[in-house]
């Protein structure tokens, strides 16, 4: 097989695996190689109809051992396979550099013979492009699950970022979709990966010079939809996952139908989107807003609510929080009010040191009033005789939103 058929067939079974963020890498290049993942240093490339084109994202091969039910690549799928060599992926990640196509790679691998036979030809990938191709771009790396943790932690000593995919985020809907695998499986490099990080930083505050391992950290994805798990259910793990593992990231991919099995839900062709956005915003408000999971969702409220943003929700269902004085309130409860982020907060808290604050103020540091100002009390706010109930005030929010838009955004959204 040719390798632009190899390239066509693996590159577009890789589009399914969502977690390919590049953001953290810190390796620096010295001047005497290629490509540089140190802060603005890597270069970008556009198609033309805008899409940035920035890592290189292939499987290593889609040939499989297992048959995840919700997986394009599981072994009783009738499709075209293909599987790179070591030295191919090696060559095309430096060529597509050398033509400022790419500004890393992203690699990851079905499993073929075992895990640790995959995972020794994903490490010496890595491990070649780094020390024979002296490669210093961005470089984020899938962990096989089952493989070997000697091959693990080499392997974390070439890439930026490694991950490995969570699938399901409850170990009974891992069994009735992909009976296979186990939680288990992924859990235990995690923790190895975890560890070395942990135990790395801490030498290299005693010595001088320290490998260096991982330094963009680790993430995990999950699928959305493929099972009856509940927002609640999700979240709950997701939150685990952060703190037992200090995961960087947690991503959430709808679940896209790929094949007519009966263990699958039917949800026509297209994934459950709006879903997802709601649990990445809601990942969100748990790692910079300082929310907790039994905030937002409880047995009583086990799914986002997808018409409203998580935010917005949770303050419509705590009216005796609000409003609050944002010239007196502190910042942990400002954060909490729909409308106002974290750049905004931070603004509000230093600006009104030189004076009291007024919506107009408030407009032009960026808060979103048209949220915001149901929730809060400035310098000019009028007192009403009747304050607006909850669902009132939810009804206007969703007519201001809808008004923004025209009938034929509104038609397409």
């Amino acid at each position: 097989m040719q390798i632009e058929e190899k390239l066509n067939i693996l590159a577009d079974a890789a589009k399914y695996d969502v977690s390919c963020a590049s953001s953290g890498g810190t390796r620096k290049n010295s001047g005497k190689g290629l490509g540089n993942s140190h802060q603005s240093g890597i270069c970008h490339s556009y198609t033309e109809d805008g899409r940035c084109v920035s890592l290189l994202k292939i499987l290593l091969t889609n040939h499989c051992i297992y048959d995840c039910a919700f997986c394009v690549s599981r072994r009783s799928n009738d499709i075209r396979r293909a599987a790179f060599k070591v030295q191919e992926v090696v060559d095309l990640t430096i060529n597509f550099y050398r033509r400022n196509y790419i500004e890393g790679l992203f690699l990851s691998s079905g499993i073929f013979k075992n895990a640790d036979y995959t995972m020794e030809r994903l490490l010496q990938i890595v491990k070649k492009l780094r020390t024979e191709e002296r490669f210093h771009g961005y470089i984020h790396l899938k962990t096989i699950p089952g493989a070997s943790e000697q091959l693990v932690r080499e392997a974390g000593l070439y890439a930026d970022r490694m991950s490995i995919n969570l699938e399901l985020p409850t170990e009974a809907g891992l069994k009735q979709l992909a009976p296979e695998k186990s939680h288990e499986e992924v859990k235990k490099p995690l923790d190895w990966v975890n560890k070395s990080m942990i135990q790395l930083n801490e030498e290299r505050q005693l010595m001088r010079r320290v490998p260096t391992f991982v330094p963009a950290g680790q993430s995990t994805q999950l699928v959305v939809g493929a099972t009856a798990e509940s927002d609640k259910d999700i979240l709950y793990t997701a939150d685990r996952f952060y703190r037992d593992y200090g995961l960087k990231r947690v991503y959430y991919s709808g679940y896209i139908p790929v094949s007519e099995d009966h263990r699958l839900p039917t949800i026509g062709s297209h994934p459950p989107l709006l879903r997802e956005n709601r649990l990445y915003q809601t990942d969100w408000l748990m790692r910079f807003y300082g929310f907790e999971v039994s905030e937002l969702l409880n047995d009583d409220h086990p799914f986002l609510d997808t018409a409203i943003d998580p935010k917005l929700s949770w303050a419509l269902r705590h009216p005796q929080v609000f409003p609050i004085d944002v010239n007196t309130a502190e910042y942990r409860m400002i954060l909490r009010v729909p409308g106002i982020g974290v750049g905004s907060a931070q603004k509000i808290v230093q600006a009104r040191k030189f004076g009291k604050l007024r919506f107009d103020q408030l407009r032009k540091i960026g808060v979103a009033l048209n949220r915001a100002r149901h929730f809060i009390w400035c310098a000019d706010s009028v007192l009403s005789l009747r304050e607006p109930s909850p669902m009132e005030i939810r009804q206007r929010i969703l007519a201001s939103q809808a008004y923004r838009f025209s009938p034929t955004q509104l038609s397409l959204f």
